[in-house]
């Protein structure tokens, strides 16, 4: 059979699809433009796929030279009967050394740029340390159906959003191994005619409202929030007063507050909608940050054990210490937007803007540039002044428990 079919000029300037130099060895391009090496034979009458690396000069990557010279060696081991996927000296080597938690953190400091948020990366490292704990120690090549099936088998019914992401994430994690040269064949990580039918199918998921404790008896709640301690109460206590998300809150750090001025500029980077939003601080949220201990090494206003923040289930820990484990945090928002519309004259916009959602349409967005700071302040005050009234009412333990 022919070889040798293609040039480095060919190959740099080849489309996508699969590109032949003969005997076994191709290009493949993806629709990307990316370019990597694949031996595909076919013995008893199954096509096999064998990753030899990308294209490249650089690190990790294969020249055209190289790929011949791996395809040959390739070609050998069929020659003598033998099985190329354990028996090449350079595959052998590479998988021994490679086990899935070194690909999956691999992999995610190669992703970590293109994350919206520090949220999300945490999501992905905890993912992969913790529920994909027992595949970590295997090396990358052996992980099979079964491997995968074990460790989504207790989650798949139970934890079904949860069991969803895992899935991907191994399956990602597979992909990058493969694409490095490091597996062959089918993910099994897929879902679709795969784990579908091993796992069945996962319940759907129903999303409903955050269950939000009443505004009219956050109040009563706050004033003994003030008495508990930890950074977990204080970092509650600042997202009830700023009606901020959890992630916002977790995430502050010192040199986004401006006491001077009375703000607190969350960046961009850490926004849902991916846009600067500006928190005017009332006085009861600046004197409780003016409180706070500071962490050497640590930047964070609320700082967690290790040199992040606290964690996600902090805040939602000191809700239960006070008897309101039925509410969650995020549904403070929905408490303070309907305080908005029930109890004061503020006008929507203004109320919506305080949550940094978007107001009016795309065209009235545009137009609108300005956020009206001086107006939200004025109802972060009166918020403040609600939730700290000095005599409260209820009994915020048998309300949570009477809404349970």
């Amino acid at each position: 059979m022919a070889r040798h079919k293609l040039t480095d000029t060919k190959v740099r300037a080849a489309g996508s699809g699969w590109h032949g130099d003969g005997d076994g060895l191709w290009l493949r391009v993806q629709l990307s433009g990316s370019r990597s090496w694949v031996f595909v034979s076919i013995r008893h009458g199954r096509r096999r796929e064998m990753g030899l690396g990308p294209y490249g000069g650089g690190a990790r990557q294969v020249s055209l030279a190289a790929a011949r010279v791996k395809a040959e060696e390739v070609r050998e081991i069929l020659g003598r009967g033998g099985d190329p996927f354990r028996e090449m000296g350079e595959r052998q080597a590479r998988v021994k050394a490679r086990t899935f938690g070194e690909i999956a953190d691999e992999l995610i400091e190669v992703k970590a740029p293109t994350f919206r948020n520090a949220k999300h990366l945490d999501q992905w490292r905890m993912t992969l340390a913790v529920y994909a704990k027992p595949l970590r120690k295997l090396p990358v090549a052996e992980v099979s159906t079964d491997d995968v099936a074990a460790v989504l088998r207790p989650i798949w019914a139970t934890k079904a959003e949860t069991a969803g992401r895992l899935r991907g994430r191994v399956e990602a994690v597979l992909d990058y191994a493969k694409a490095l040269g490091l597996r062959d064949g089918e993910n099994p990580a897929r879902l679709k005619g795969h784990l579908d039918h091993i796992l069945g199918k996962r319940p759907r998921l129903t999303r409903g409202h955050h269950a939000a404790m009443p505004w009219a008896d956050v109040p009563a709640f706050f004033a003994r929030l003030r008495e508990a301690e930890g950074f977990g109460a204080r970092a509650l206590e600042l997202t009830i007063l700023c009606a901020t998300r959890t992630g916002e809150t977790r995430g502050a750090t010192w040199d986004e507050i401006d006491f001077d001025k009375a703000l607190w500029t969350i960046p961009a980077e850490r926004m849902k909608a991916g846009k600067e939003h500006i928190v005017p601080l009332a006085p009861p949220a600046v004197e409780m940050l003016r409180g706070l201990p500071r962490m050497d090494g640590n930047p964070h206003l609320f700082p967690g054990r290790v040199k992040g923040p606290i964690s996600d289930m902090t805040m939602t820990k000191a809700m239960g210490a006070l008897g309101a484990e039925a509410f969650t945090v995020h549904g403070f928002r929905s408490a303070f937007r309907d305080w908005c519309g029930d109890a004061t004259n503020f006008p929507r916009d203004v109320a919506e803007m305080a949550l940094a959602h978007k107001v009016g349409d795309a065209t009235e967005q545009a137009y609108r540039r300005a956020s009206a700071l001086a107006k939200r302040g004025k109802l972060m005050e009166a918020w403040a002044a609600y939730v700290t009234r000095p005599k409260p009412a209820g009994n915020v333990v048998a309300i949570a428990e009477a809404r349970a």
